[in-house]
C-alpha cells in the first residue's frame, strides 16, 4: 500500500501544533519547521514505523488515531499507547538516539505531519520552553508506564477492561450522545491493551453488556452507566 503524499498543512495556523509541545514557537520558527517539514495521508491500518528501525525526525499527528504496539515472541501485539491529533510519535527514541522499541499503525484514515532530526534538534536548543514541555512529556510517559505495570501486575483482567474503557472515553472523547467512545477499535485492539486474550475481552464485554454497563454497537461502544464501571475499574476520581 502506498503512502499518499499531500499537500502540508501550514505549521503558522494549525491547531494540533497549537494544542502539542510545539505551542511555544515563534512565528518565525513555525514557519521555518513548516517549510521543512513533509505530510503524509495514511489508511487505515498503515504502518507508519516499525519496531527496530532508526529514527530520523519525529512524526506529528495533524488528523486521526494511531496505535504504538510491541509485537511479543509468539506475534501477539501488545498495546503500549494510543495517540490522537496533535501527539508527537518517536520522539523518545529519537532524542535517546536507540531504535523504535514500538511500531506505529493508523487505526482510521490519519494525516500526519513528518519533521527532521535536525530541525527539531535545532528547534529544542533554540527554544527553552519547547525543550520544557518535551521533558514534562517524557515525564508523562514514564508515569504513565509505571502505573500501568502496577496494573497489569495487580488488577484482574475485569477491572483492567473496565480501567480502559474509562481511559478510552477520557482519551479520545465521545460522540454526539455524549455516551459513545470517539474510536473505533477492534476486539483484538482491546485485548491487546488490556493484555489478555481476543477470547477473553470479547466474553467480558458481553458481559458489561448484560449488566448493561456498556452497549455494543459494532466496533462502537457506548457506555451506559458510568459510575458502575468506576466501581469495577476500582479508579477514582
Amino acid at each position: 500500500m502506498l503512502k499518499i503524499k499531500i499537500e502540508s498543512p501550514s505549521c503558522e495556523t494549525c491547531q494540533a501544533r497549537i494544542s502539542n509541545v510545539f505551542c511555544s514557537l515563534s512565528d518565525d520558527q513555525a514557519h521555518d519547521m513548516s517549510i521543512d517539514k513533509s505530510c503524509t495521508f495514511y489508511t487505515k491500518g498503515q504502518l507508519i514505523f516499525f519496531e527496530g528501525n532508526r529514527p530520523s525526525g519525529l512524526y506529528c499527528i495533524n488528523k486521526g488515531k494511531v496505535k504504538l504496539y510491541q509485537i511479543g515472541t509468539q506475534g501477539k501485539e501488545q498495546i503500549v499507547r494510543l495517540a490522537k491529533e496533535s501527539d508527537i510519535l518517536g520522539y523518545r527514541s529519537l532524542i535517546s538516539g536507540e531504535n523504535y522499541n514500538a511500531s506505529a499503525t493508523a487505526i482510521e484514515d490519519s494525516m500526519i505531519c513528518y519533521i527532521s532530526k535536525k530541525t527539531f534538534f535545532d528547534l529544542l536548543q533554540e527554544n527553552s520552553e519547547l525543550s520544557s514541555r518535551v521533558m514534562q512529556l517524557l515525564s508523562h510517559d514514564l508515569r504513565t508506564a509505571e502505573t500501568r505495570i502496577t496494573g497489569l501486575a495487580q488488577k484482574p483482567v475485569r477491572e483492567r477492561l473496565a480501567e480502559t474503557l474509562l481511559t478510552l472515553k477520557e482519551f479520545y472523547g465521545t460522540e454526539a450522545d455524549n455516551a459513545t467512545i470517539n474510536a473505533t477499535l477492534t476486539r483484538e485492539d482491546i485485548a491487546n491493551i488490556v493484555g489478555t486474550a481476543t477470547e477473553t475481552a470479547i466474553r467480558l464485554l458481553s458481559e458489561l453488556k448484560g449488566e448493561k454497563v456498556i452497549d455494543l454497537i459494532g466496533k462502537k461502544i457506548k457506555i451506559l452507566n458510568r459510575e458502575k464501571l468506576i466501581k469495577i475499574a476500582q479508579v477514582y476520581d
